[in-house]
């Protein structure tokens, strides 16, 4: 398992001139580890977003599938909205309640903010505002997902926004 340390080693200097941009991501994401001196946390993690994100799916679609029948069905007239709602009400309480939904639980990750702790209910629903707002439109999603998959921390578009992450749970 990976230790969580209060502040991540910073990095070497390669010459007199500092960097820039290690020097803002220094102060911009300081309680978070360093994706290149504990690469353990962040191994795996894109993929793991991933499959997390089938088993929340399902778990939404599931409840939604259970809600229907007690609207007199009428809510098939509106079932992506339903859908929406509920998987909004969903990431919420399950990130604010353990900075986690079901399913990164069950993959082993967890989101932290940029002192590297575990999302407050305000951070959470600013970060579910923003996971549905991406996951509305086709665009921003495939960004959020290549910027998964290239940032060396695995952010996405609303991890990018907000300074948190998802890192394997130490």
């Amino acid at each position: 398992m990976p230790q969580m340390t209060q502040r991540y080693a910073p990095r070497p200097a390669s010459d007199a001139r500092p960097d820039l941009r290690s020097d803002m991501r220094g102060d911009l994401l300081w309680g978070l580890p360093d994706p290149e001196t504990q690469p353990s946390f962040y191994a795996g993690v894109p993929l793991k977003r991933l499959l997390a994100w089938l088993v929340d799916f399902v778990v939404v679609a599931i409840l939604t599938a259970i809600v229907v029948p007690f609207t007199a069905f009428t809510a098939l007239f509106f079932l992506p909205l339903l859908y929406f709602t509920l998987d909004f009400v969903y990431r919420w309480a399950t990130i604010s309640g353990g900075s986690a939904t079901l399913g990164m639980r069950l993959m082993g990750i967890e989101l932290r903010d940029r002192a590297g702790q575990r999302l407050d209910m305000g951070l959470a629903l600013l970060h579910t505002v923003g996971f549905i707002l991406t996951s509305a439109t086709m665009l921003p999603q495939l960004l959020s997902a290549g910027m998964m998959v290239v940032l060396p921390r695995g952010q996405g578009l609303t991890d990018v926004v907000l300074g948190t992450t998802a890192i394997n749970r130490p």
